[in-house]
């Protein structure tokens, strides 16, 4: 059913006036950004090349075991990764083995069982006990226009199977899935910004919310990609609120864990 412009855009004015505030964001990319254009900190140890995927071209047909720290590396998911796009190649593969930016131990937090570091500048998310890192992974966090905050928070309400409120499946009326869902801070509106799975297309590219790898989600809403792997919303999300029980909906969580957010997005 072909629903008229003016329509859609009432009925979503509408929609979000009615529902509960909270910062999502498109997944419908209009204008990537080269991983080769952006300059994180943490690359400067490492030598690297620009090289744009050939027809048939994979990940993991050209990095083998070491697919996964290549996009650890460009901070990016397989369903970006297409024909002719290009990534930033390192020159010795095993410079980027388990590639993380962020420091092994935390000094600041070595007394908290939990405690949660965002690094804007590098696009990294790290979990902490005791001040050792024991859980990494890229994300992606607010556009230009839309910043995720820098702080310290809290994580206070989780929602394992939540929905956008404002935005869809591209070409569909469905809401746009924030599955693993942890909510860290509501500002003076009312708006409330989560971390989330979410696609990670290598750049800041959300409303202000934190997205980490959620390939399952990739699969059943695009197909893509087939074999599923990348699920570093999901293990985020057990790390936080274990040993408590995983209950259905929304709920809140009394005296999660910390959450440090520094720099800068590039």
């Amino acid at each position: 059913m072909n629903i008229p412009r003016y329509l859609l855009t009432f009925f979503l004015i509408g929609f979000f006036s009615l529902s509960a505030s909270e910062y999502v964001w498109s997944a419908d990319v209009k204008n990537p950004r080269s991983p080769c254009k952006i300059r994180y900190p943490g690359d400067a140890n490492v030598e690297w090349e620009c090289r744009s995927l050939k027809p048939g071209e994979t990940p993991e047909s050209l990095f083998g075991e070491q697919w996964r720290d290549v996009l650890r590396f460009n901070r990016i998911d397989r369903r970006h990764v297409r024909q002719g796009f290009p990534l930033k190649v390192p020159k010795r593969l095993e410079e980027i083995k388990d590639f993380t930016p962020l420091p092994l131990y935390y000094p600041p937090a070595e007394t908290e069982a939990k405690f949660i570091i965002i690094d804007l500048s590098e696009q990294f998310l790290g979990a902490y006990e005791y001040g050792r890192l024991v859980f990494s992974a890229p994300v992606t966090t607010g556009e230009r226009g839309n910043e995720t905050p820098a702080g310290e928070f809290r994580i206070t309400a989780v929602d394992r199977h939540r929905k956008s409120s404002l935005y869809f499946i591209e070409k569909t009326m469905i809401p746009y899935p924030m599955n693993y869902a942890l909510r860290f801070y509501i500002n003076e509106n009312g708006v409330a910004y989560w971390i989330h799975g979410r696609d990670v297309p290598g750049y800041p590219a959300s409303h202000g919310c934190i997205g980490l790898y959620d390939e399952p989600m990739q699969k059943k809403y695009y197909g893509y990609p087939k074999d599923p792997v990348l699920e570093d919303a999901r293990i985020f999300y057990e790390w936080v609120i274990a040993p408590l029980p995983d209950e259905e909906g929304f709920w809140v969580l009394e005296e999660g864990p910390r959450v440090l957010i520094v720099g800068q997005a590039p």
